[in-house]
């Protein structure tokens, strides 16, 4: 893998988020970018059981369970401004032995699925965000396949996004910052991930139509 950014497009005014998928999978074509298939992300939000918080009225911790198509043998499990688990698939059903200290939190289950475009050394995938049966947003990753170093390939990563998110483009991921001139891997796509699918709940407060 390379470095990959991802990020959220706003619902174009007007339009459904499938519509903007359309419009935007519709630029990348006309770049000439070709479809190589489709992929997924899925997040699960787990809370630590209150059995395990004592009664010094301590914070729960989150922790979320996160599968990538990419990576099909592999689990993620991340905290919030913490550490990111790699783990095999089993583990899954490992946090079912664990119910006695995390729980999963109800209806909480949120992912992403779309389609996959190679446009050169570049790697697009464009994909509806849905908690239950409710399209939520629309997710943006990015991959330059030959760098694996951020800092050395974010100028030209930056160049590309604005060729066909215009306006839309994104600043440089936060995981970025974190990794100077080490080289990157999945657990900061996974990062990433974490962050988009968190801004997105935080915003269903409001109808996805009523985002711009």
């Amino acid at each position: 893998m390379g470095v990959e950014s991802v990020s959220q497009m706003p619902v174009a005014e007007g339009k459904s988020v499938q519509q903007t998928v359309e419009l935007l999978t519709r630029k990348l074509e006309i770049l000439g970018a070709e479809k190589q298939g489709t992929f997924c992300v899925d997040c699960e939000t787990y809370h630590t059981a209150a059995s395990t918080l004592g009664s010094q009225g301590q914070a729960g911790k989150l922790m979320y369970v996160m599968h990538n198509s990419e990576y099909p043998l592999s689990c993620f499990a991340l905290f919030e401004n913490g550490p990111c688990l790699i783990a095999d698939t089993n583990f899954d059903v490992l946090m079912v032995k664990l119910k006695g200290f995390f729980q999963s939190a109800k209806a909480s289950k949120i992912e992403t699925r779309g389609t996959r475009y190679q446009y050169c050394d570049f790697l697009v995938k464009v994909g509806t965000v849905t908690m239950g049966p409710s399209a939520r947003g629309i997710s943006v990753e990015v991959e330059y396949g030959p760098c694996v170093v951020a800092s050395d390939c974010w100028s030209l990563l930056l160049e590309f996004l604005q060729s066909f998110l215009g306006s839309h483009t994104p600043g440089a991921p936060a995981v970025f910052g974190n990794r100077h001139d080490s080289v990157y891997g999945p657990a900061d796509t996974m990062v990433q991930y974490m962050e988009l699918f968190n801004k997105i709940r935080k915003q269903q407060q409001v109808p996805v139509a009523g985002i711009r």
